[in-house]
């Protein structure tokens, strides 16, 4: 094999190249390696294990296979720990974290000597963030999805998390099941180690990297526990090795085309609305913004053809089953850029020629499971820089609807008052949440998802309107606004809403407007303190006065750029400031 750099990289600053090398070998070499092991080409290995995070527990043995395959190849494995993020252990969400592990990420790749890279994710943040970095370092790099969990049982019926763990909640607290039910459906949601078994962000996420090239065919969808994921990773491994010598660079993946195919996918998935904001994330690293007009102009003309939960009715291993990626991208064909680059050395439709799929997960195209794209983005005057609705986890009758609104001013007041029996609220309300977007939350949690209120449900309420500046699971369903830009706390038409308000909704034309005049706004706008308190050190402080709004990916405004490649000139866009400029 090609020696390239290894060691070389990156050389420790003493003044003395050839002393910084020198001292370099004679401190690994406590390790026992030999100068023939040193000589080779270096694969860097991201550990991303945590006993914090379960979706991450096979990561030891996927680093092991890993390593033999770079070995096999004539490599030399490098393991280093980063941030692992798991979404329910992360206080207060995820998301305020993704930049932080995106940065860390960032700069032990740029700290350490290495000449390709293995990023090892799984749970929703891990692999954006692992994303983000590889754009901003571009150096040649390789994901490896951690792969889906098992199904779970109950009484015949299968469960995964965690679209069933919202659904048997929502059963619970309407009082159709009682606690010693709920418990031991809670023992069984989540049958092994891996991301959540429907298509929540963890899946959407794993699909849209092999949707833009960035790992082998597949390694979306084996599940976590199969033999066939270890033999995926130790495939990967060989293929580092053949990347740091011959590419190509994430630059090179990235391209325009790479991210139209990656709207298409998202679309006919049935995708989670946070692949948005990641997608914007990622382009913002490459100096461009991601497009929400064409979003929604794709999914207009791309249906939803795959039939998981939460859209449809299935899970991961089945899609996996019946042809996985490359089954749903052969589907796809006339909506693909083909001649997009993928880290195997073939394109995009050299991977999917051939690939056949089973019709009843993964659909014609003339049979959709819904007509149009999972995702509809929205305009108006409480959105003016747009908004996100779910439509093929909505309910039909709510897509078109003028209701009254019944205001929570922060995620603390909304759990104070949802279930007061004294709550003023029917089931034709619109339920509005503001105080929780990237500033507000902080960090834009998932409490979109706003809970139907008690006394509703035990009337027989499955789904009402919400709205909020929040996020919400890729697990989760109903006829939920989320993302509204600019957020309350940056002074968006949120901030404004008073309950007893009437909203209107009209997805067909992809309207959400405040029906209250322009004169009565003006009013409020100045009787209203709209900046909440910024914190005055630490993270906090970095985060606070740094990301970026939904559309621009909630990014740091530091950590945008441009870039440009041999191949291609891309449109670089000024990207929009801080919310707190």
């Amino acid at each position: 094999m090609k020696i390239t750099s290894g060691l070389k990289n990156g050389l420790t600053a003493y003044g003395d190249s050839e002393f910084s090398l020198f001292l370099r070998k004679a401190f690994i070499k406590a390790l026992g390696y030999s100068d023939d092991a040193l000589d080779r080409p270096i694969i860097g290995i991201t550990n991303t294990f945590s006993d914090y995070n379960p979706c991450h527990g096979n990561v030891p043995q996927l680093i092991d296979a890993v390593k033999r395959g770079v070995m096999f190849a004539g490599g030399l494995p490098m393991v280093f720990p980063t941030i692992s993020i798991h979404e329910s252990f992360a206080h207060p969400t995820s998301m305020y974290l993704r930049n932080l592990m995106s940065m860390d990420t960032e700069e032990m790749v740029r700290a350490q000597p290495m000449d390709a890279l293995v990023v090892i994710g799984g749970c929703d943040k891990t692999l954006p963030a692992q994303m983000m970095a590889a754009a901003s370092v571009d150096l040649p790099t390789i994901v490896i999805p951690t792969g889906p969990m098992s199904v779970g049982h109950h009484r015949g019926e299968l469960l995964g998390a965690c679209t069933d763990c919202r659904r048997v909640w929502s059963t619970y607290r309407a009082g159709l099941i009682d606690k010693e039910e709920v418990q031991i459906i809670n023992d069984r949601l989540v049958a092994s180690v891996g991301t959540c078994t429907v298509m929540g962000t963890a899946s959407t996420m794993a699909c849209v990297c092999e949707a833009m090239g960035f790992t082998l065919p597949f390694g979306a969808t084996i599940p976590a526990t199969h033999s066939e994921r270890l033999r995926f990773a130790e495939n990967s491994g060989r293929c580092a090795c053949n990347l740091a010598v011959n590419g190509p660079r994430p630059s090179e993946l990235l391209s325009l085309a790479a991210f139209k195919n990656a709207m298409v996918v998202l679309q006919a998935l049935g995708g989670s609305t946070n692949a948005i904001i990641h997608l914007a994330a990622i382009a913002g690293r490459m100096g461009r913004r991601f497009d929400l007009e064409q979003l929604d102009e794709i999914g207009r003309k791309v249906p939803v053809l795959v039939d998981l939960k939460p859209t449809g009715s299935h899970y991961m291993p089945h899609f996996h089953d019946a042809g996985g990626m490359p089954g749903l991208l052969s589907r796809l064909a006339g909506h693909l850029s083909l001649d997009a680059k993928t880290v195997s050395g073939s394109t995009l439709g050299e991977i999917i020629d051939g690939a056949s799929c089973d019709s009843k997960i993964i659909r014609p195209i003339d049979e959709p499971v819904s007509a149009e794209g999972s995702i509809a983005v929205l305009f108006g005057n409480l959105a003016p820089r747009g908004a996100i609705i779910k439509q093929s986890a909505a309910t039909e009758s709510l897509m078109n609807h003028t209701g009254r609104a019944v205001v929570f001013e922060s995620v603390e007041h909304l759990t104070k008052m949802i279930d007061d029996p004294d709550l003023e609220v029917g089931p034709h309300d619109i339920l509005v949440l503001r105080g929780a977007g990237p500033v507000g939350g902080p960090g834009m949690s998932e409490a979109g998802y706003l809970p139907i209120p008690k006394k509703l449900a035990h009337a027989g309420v499955k789904d009402m309107i919400r709205i909020s500046d929040a996020r919400m699971s890729g697990t989760a369903f109903g006829t939920i606004v989320l993302h509204v830009t600019p957020e309350a706390a940056a002074g968006g038409p949120l901030a404004l809403v008073a309950t007893g308000d009437h909203i209107k909704l009209d997805v067909c034309n992809r309207r959400i407007d405040l029906l209250v005049e322009d004169g009565e706004l003006q009013k409020r706008k100045k009787a209203i303190s709209l900046l909440p308190e910024r914190p005055q050190r630490g993270y906090a402080k970095l985060f606070a006065d740094s990301v970026l709004q939904a559309d621009d990916g909630c990014d740091f405004d530091f950590l945008t750029g441009s870039r440009k490649t041999s191949s291609e000139q891309f449109p670089v866009v000024p990207l929009r400031q801080s919310s707190s400029s």
